[in-house]
């Protein structure tokens, strides 16, 4: 996606780009796991609707790898040797219609996991050889004084949880909605983050 497309978004029209998104990308096999990208994202969200989570942690899961059809670097694969920083590109293209937390999930879901790995042992279990593989690209679990930085972060709590809803959307079983159900609570959050700054 090219810079001009992104300038040219509005609040009225980012919701149905993404959901764009979502039916052009969504079958594209993700990252070597045994369920598609969209199905990876919308599993993640429906999780969160389901334990009645608030509405900006269940947008965020919903939008939490959508850089890896914004970046410039294309997406992952098995055989990658370099980040390709997926986490950075989805969060440039939300945050001038979301709230920070928003773009913080986006944003430090990467780091999330890294974070995890140095301070929850038992959460590099739950990684699959995939993730494992996106860890070592992306620097490992983190070093002090890294896991010391990062929980400065207001949105740690909120971050987090989204983390764990990435590793939870891997069930080549399970069913959910489509993108266009939760498309309303998307352009709830957008109004009113745009709405508090018009």
């Amino acid at each position: 996606m090219s810079a001009p497309d992104v300038a040219a978004l509005t609040r009225k029209t980012i919701v149905a780009f993404l959901g764009g998104i979502f039916e052009r990308c969504g079958d594209e096999e993700y990252l070597g796991e045994p369920v598609t990208m969209a199905q990876h994202m919308l599993q993640g969200a429906t999780i969160a609707e389901r334990q009645g989570l608030p509405e900006d942690i269940i947008v965020a899961a919903l939008l939490h790898d959508i850089g890896h059809f914004t970046s410039e670097f294309g997406t992952f694969t098995m055989d990658d040797t370099e980040d390709r920083l997926h986490e950075e590109a989805g969060a440039r293209v939300l945050e001038a219609f979301f709230p920070t937390v928003v773009t913080d999930c986006v944003r430090h879901h990467v780091a999330a996991k890294r974070y995890l790995c140095a301070t929850r042992p038992d959460y590099f279990k739950r990684l699959s050889q995939a993730s494992i593989h996106s860890l070592n690209l992306q620097g490992g679990p983190m070093s002090p004084d890294e896991v010391a930085a990062f929980e400065e972060n207001p949105n740690l709590k909120k971050i987090i949880q989204v983390r764990y809803l990435d590793e939870a959307g891997k069930d080549p079983d399970m069913e959910t909605p489509d993108y266009w159900h939760f498309a309303p609570m998307v352009q709830r959050v957008v109004d009113s983050h745009c709405g508090a700054r018009d």
